[in-house]
């Protein structure tokens, strides 16, 4: 085992307990990791100060709640400081339950954020769920770590608007990918090794040595291998707008049932929730799982049932005839279906202050770039919203920075934040909350250094020192592409089903004597759902089901609309056509 191995750490004051886990850790784990094992809190801590100040790398620690000195929840709490990646375990006995202080223990510690989950001990050999509990954990911590070998190498000035943007597309799509500063060592050896001089822009180097200069987001999709095309077949029964939840939930529920799914995104598998760092509210997924890894699942899911996905394309208009629709693609290519699912989503509203428009992607952030957290490292970072976006934002960022700070217009967060995540802000020492507060001004030479925040009720206001500043406030829906004929409301959202009864407006613009279908809009066969969608709830559980929904009211507005015309619009499974190469697991889209 090389000396540099990362470090899987385990602290037992039960030495059979400790030697068990030792023993069952280094059986399945020492080909690649170094098993440490500590008999108490303080000498643990001691080793993972070290190990910190000589930057040895620490994939998981596991602490036993009941050990002398301090609990494990509070070294697992330490933890976090030193190893701000690593992914911390709260070991338990089995029979626990039964024991309120164990239960109290870790129901706190998962509250406040001080252990990632809790692991049961392993009682016999090999004891598998113990093994999958800490593969589990390995593989979250190497997902990560941008210092290890991946698929793609991106050399870039850091303080470049264009890096960070390439950078947050390829966390945003699952894609691994590895950064190398242009200035640093290993930047210069790379660019040097590929026959690259005086770069104009990122570069990005590809698994198979291919070198991408500043390339576009279409080119450097190619280099990932997904499909930005619609290729030869161009009909299909429903198409899919928008590869956020919503939309990735309608395309697994209509390619299943055996129509022919198109889906279309302009940007990233999973839209604005893939920039979500940890989603812990989402039914079945107990210790919380990423927005980029809840779309990766869904996306391998939608393929696997023949969805066809066209990426780093935007929808640019949409036209009905004959009983179709044709949607036409940014670039110039049209596909026709029978029916199409508006799942576009929105984008966080820009602040509208001119200072800080050139300092967007140098500092100044729209949503909560996961990819950003290792470069504010020790620095004072600043969020705005009050939503669990705002929420998850800071709390990721907490990991790294010396401190984060959540701005919030209102009086508090309850209103408009779930309560894990405030008692998880309010147990985190680094992560503050301003309420009643805004950014009035801002400011640096050539990247963000200092804001000036405005009292809302006093007025007073003070110049802050700032090294990022991440807006998550508000929300724009993608929806001015579209004709006159769908209904909108004062803020572009979509007005679908029962709503459009109670629209004068809306009502006018409904043509058919049938009521419209639940997510339906005033163009017939057309159906809105997700965040883009009037009164929607601002959840993905939600934006979930409204997908799967819709696609139930897509099958009847094709048996009515063969009905009407007497042809069978809903084709059957067996003329599926054209099935592309399967995604790798570590991809966003198809190979």
């Amino acid at each position: 085992m090389e000396a540099d191995a990362p470090a899987l750490f385990v602290v037992d004051g039960d030495d059979d307990a400790l030697d068990r886990t030792s023993e069952q850790l280094r059986r399945r784990f020492a080909a690649d990791y170094r098993i440490v094992a500590a008999r108490s809190a303080e000498a643990a801590l001691a080793d993972l100060e070290r190990m910190a100040a000589e930057g040895e790398e620490v994939a998981v620690v596991l602490a036993d709640q009941w050990l002398e000195g301090q609990s494990g929840t509070e070294l697992l709490g330490r933890v976090q400081r030193l190893h701000p990646t690593a992914k911390r375990g709260l070991l338990v006995d089995w029979g626990a339950w039964a024991d309120a202080r164990t239960a109290d223990a870790i129901l706190v510690a998962m509250a406040e954020g001080r252990i990632d989950y809790y692991v049961l001990k392993p009682w016999r050999s090999p004891d598998e769920l113990f093994h999958r509990t800490v593969a589990e954990f390995v593989h979250e911590w190497s997902r990560a770590q941008l210092s290890r070998p991946r698929e793609l190498t991106v050399v870039g000035d850091p303080r470049s608007a264009r890096t960070h943007e390439i950078v947050t597309l390829l966390a945003r799509n699952g894609v691994p990918h590895v950064f190398r500063a242009v200035a640093s060592d290993d930047g210069r050896a790379l660019l040097a090794e590929h026959g690259v001089t005086a770069p104009n822009g990122p570069v990005v180097i590809t698994l198979d040595e291919r070198v991408l200069v500043d390339p576009t987001n279409v080119e450097l999709a190619g280099g990932y291998g997904v499909t930005t095309g619609l290729g030869g077949d161009r009909d299909f029964d429903v198409i899919v707008v928008g590869a956020g939840p919503a939309g990735l939930s309608a395309a697994v529920y209509a390619s299943s049932e055996g129509l022919r799914t198109l889906v279309i995104e302009r940007e990233s598998i999973g839209g604005q929730s893939a920039s979500s760092s940890l989603i812990r509210n989402y039914l079945g997924f107990s210790r919380g799982v990423t927005g980029a890894e809840l779309a990766q699942r869904a996306y391998q899911q939608a393929w696997v049932f023949t969805t066809r996905f066209v990426l780093m394309r935007e929808a640019v208009s949409l036209l009905s005839e004959g009983g179709r629709h044709v949607l036409e693609l940014s670039d110039g290519s049209e596909a026709t279906a029978g029916a199409v699912v508006l799942a576009t989503g929105v984008s966080y509203r820009r602040l509208d202050l001119p200072a800080l428009e050139p300092l967007t992607g140098l500092g100044v952030y729209y949503g909560g770039s996961v990819s950003s957290a290792q470069s504010i490292a020790g620095e004072h970072v600043y969020v705005i919203g009050g939503g669990n976006s705002a929420g998850q934002a800071a709390l990721h960022l907490a990991r790294q920075a010396a401190r984060a700070t959540i701005l919030v217009r209102g009086h508090s967060l309850s209103a408009t934040m779930s309560r894990y995540l405030i008692d998880a802000i309010d147990a985190t020492d680094n992560v503050d909350v301003r309420t009643s507060v805004e950014v009035a001004d801002g400011g640096g030479d050539g990247r963000l250094e200092w804001l000036v925040l405005r009292d809302r009720e006093t007025d007073e206001v003070e110049t802050v020192p700032a090294a990022a500043l991440f807006v998550l406030i508000g929300s724009e829906p993608h929806t001015a592409w579209l004709p006159e004929t769908v209904a909108r409301d004062g803020w572009g959202f979509l007005i679908a089903g029962g709503d459009i009864l109670t629209d004068s407006d809306a009502a006018a613009r409904w043509p058919l004597e049938r009521p419209p279908l639940m997510y339906e809009t005033t163009l017939p066969g057309v159906f809105a759902v997700g965040d883009v969608r009037h009164r929607s709830v601002k959840r993905v559980a939600s934006a979930v089901g409204e997908g799967s929904v819709a696609v139930s009211q897509v099958h009847e507005y094709l048996s009515l609309a063969a009905a009407r015309t007497g042809v069978r619009q809903d084709v059957p499974l067996e003329r599926h056509q054209g099935r592309s190469a399967a995604p790798s697991a570590n991809r966003s889209a198809e190979a």
